[in-house]
């Protein structure tokens, strides 16, 4: 049974994983008889107050809050071994920009995570596919963005703007679709980045985004 290995980045979409794509995700590759395992890095964050749209006065722990959507059933990114797994994703939400890189602030000169950038490069020089989802693909424009990739964002001009900085190529896709990238196995799909998006329209660009990972890994 083939393994995927999804990364977490907390939980809610203003400063973590957003929910309705990691579930609509795990449940598209279940579907498919794929299993997966949820990572996250534990780094400490200040989180969103979602009430208040406003930053909280604690901090929290991101594998701690990447938990609550895993079921407990979660490991430190660290523990990651890409021989363990055929395939990797990362799910959206502003937690990817913000948590797994520096996006958020720095744009296409951003650093990513150097655990999170350790685990695309080793599943990317193995050529085991990865998937990105919403503002994720940031994270591989980074990471890979020098070895002539193609990724999507949907049609965000200001991301694309950026995006395109880091050297990878964009393809326009609405929230129903995905762009695969089959020299480089690298499948993306813009979800939430289109905010009047349903959760329908996320759950069917997700499904074609898993349908390609699970078949490619």
């Amino acid at each position: 049974m083939k393994k995927i290995a999804i990364v977490l980045s907390g939980c809610g979409n203003k400063d973590g994983s957003e929910i309705t794509e990691v579930v609509s995700l795990i449940i598209a590759i279940s579907k498919l008889n794929a299993e997966y395992k949820f990572f996250a890095p534990s780094i400490e964050i200040i989180p969103h107050n979602f009430i208040k749209n406003e930053s909280s006065q604690t901090r929290r722990n991101v594998l701690i809050e990447s938990a609550r959507i895993a079921r407990g059933n979660i490991q430190d990114i660290k523990e990651l071994n890409s021989n363990d797994f055929g395939a990797l994703a990362f799910p959206g939400g502003f937690g990817a920009a913000e948590h797994l890189c520096n996006w958020s602030t720095k744009g296409a000169n951003c650093e990513v995570l150097p655990v999170v950038k350790k685990a695309i490069i080793e599943f990317n020089s193995q050529k085991k596919p990865i998937a990105a989802i919403c503002i994720a693909p940031v994270l591989l424009a980074r990471a890979l963005g020098l070895s002539n990739i193609t990724l999507t964002v949907g049609n965000d001009k200001e991301t694309i703007v950026e995006i395109l900085k880091t050297g990878v190529h964009h393809e326009n896709c609405i929230a129903e679709n995905c762009v695969v990238d089959f020299k480089n196995k690298i499948i993306t799909t813009p979800a939430y980045m289109f905010d009047e998006a349903t959760p329908y329209e996320v759950f069917q660009g997700i499904s074609k985004l898993a349908l390609h990972l699970v078949g490619l890994a």
